[in-house]
């Protein structure tokens, strides 16, 4: 039924358990899986957050969160491969997290996209937004969202 499935993660506990499911779901299809992540870039302004650094400070800090996301990703896919699941890891670099799935998705030729529910709900979720809810909207893969 589906050949390559795309799992976003972001190592969070309800992603931990979409990672689960997609393992299994993969398993069971006999499917490739991408275990996928997008890691945010340094805020450059202070209005974004940013506290004040030289531009190698900044390289050094995202080069730990892109390494840091790569152990992620690795165990995400040994855990897959120890499953009997054929599995890859992909990283990218953006803050656009639902369009960089969507393009992942693209990418690497997925037929499904598994990603958790963020579980916001009420008024931080208006304010917040959902990146699911935005891959589910503009995506047009088949989306399998798990809570």
């Amino acid at each position: 039924m589906y050949t390559r499935i795309l799992i976003p993660t972001d190592s969070s506990p309800l992603s931990q358990k979409a990672l689960q499911h997609a393992i299994a779901l993969a398993r069971s299809c006999g499917a490739e899986l991408v275990v996928f992540t997008a890691v945010p870039r340094y805020p450059v302004s202070y209005l974004e957050g940013a506290a004040v650094f030289e531009a190698q400070d900044i390289a050094r800090i995202e080069q730990q969160w892109m390494d840091a996301a790569r152990e992620r990703l690795n165990a995400a896919v040994a855990e897959a491969k120890a499953g009997g699941v054929k599995a890859r890891a992909a990283v990218i670099r953006s803050d656009l997290v639902a369009e960089s799935i969507i393009a992942a998705a693209r990418k690497h030729k997925a037929d499904l996209i598994v990603m958790a529910s963020h579980g916001r709900k009420g008024l931080k979720r208006l304010l917040l937004g959902s990146e699911t809810q935005h891959v589910l909207t503009h995506s047009t893969w088949p989306v399998l969202v798990l809570r």
